[in-house]
């Protein structure tokens, strides 16, 4: 069987032709791609500083501190305490057992005017902690850096400075490190780490 092609039919209009769409890819105008180049050099330049800024923001274990890591948040310019030394510092301490949990900050305690009080030691008078003193000790004037101290290092009794002033912060605290039932089951060694943001603000040297 053949079959032929269908003839036109007489006085029938011819069948549209087709419509065509023609999409032009428009070439990106030189300043959108300046800026682009702009954008992916300033990347490339800004990644070593990156990472010389990852590298600074290590901690680093103070020599002969007993463990206590130090994280330099801002160099200080000033002078060296030693022992005798009356130091004035603010801190800000956490408990690292309760997730962060500030327990006593310098900067909530105000005087009369609304500023802060500064917390005042004597450097080698075996008052306070190890390891603020160990911290202290390795600072200047005007520095501020955060500190890890290991339990070794840090609360060894309800005694020991810098105590929280407020009942329920120092209740809270002191509950937590010494807790007998959670010490014997040995968890002695993360109970009692505390992390302490300190500024050394000025030294009154021992003469």
């Amino acid at each position: 069987m053949v079959i032929a092609a269908a003839a036109p039919v007489a006085g029938a209009a011819p069948p549209a032709p087709k419509k065509t769409r023609t999409v032009t890819l428009a070439a990106a105008s030189p300043l959108t791609a300046t800026r682009r180049h702009l954008f992916l050099a300033a990347a490339a330049s800004a990644l070593p500083t990156a990472a010389a800024s990852a590298a600074a923001g290590r901690f680093t274990e103070i020599p002969s501190s007993g463990g206590v890591k130090a994280l330099e948040l801002r160099e200080g310019s000033g002078d060296v305490p030693a022992d005798g030394d009356q130091v004035a510092i603010h801190y800000y301490g956490r408990l690292a057992a309760k997730q962060g949990w500030r327990f006593d900050s310098t900067y909530d305690h105000k005087d009369a005017t609304g500023d802060p009080i500064p917390f005042v030691f004597t450097v080698g008078s075996g008052k306070v902690i190890p390891g603020i003193e160990a911290a202290v000790k390795s600072m200047r004037v005007g520095g501020l850096r955060r500190v890890v101290i290991p339990p070794s290092q840090g609360y060894q009794n309800t005694s020991q400075e810098p105590i929280p002033p407020n009942f329920f912060d120092r209740q809270r605290l002191f509950t937590t490190i010494f807790n007998p039932t959670r010490l014997a089951n040995g968890e002695g060694s993360t109970l009692g780490i505390v992390i302490f943001d300190i500024e050394l603000l000025s030294i009154r040297q021992h003469t």
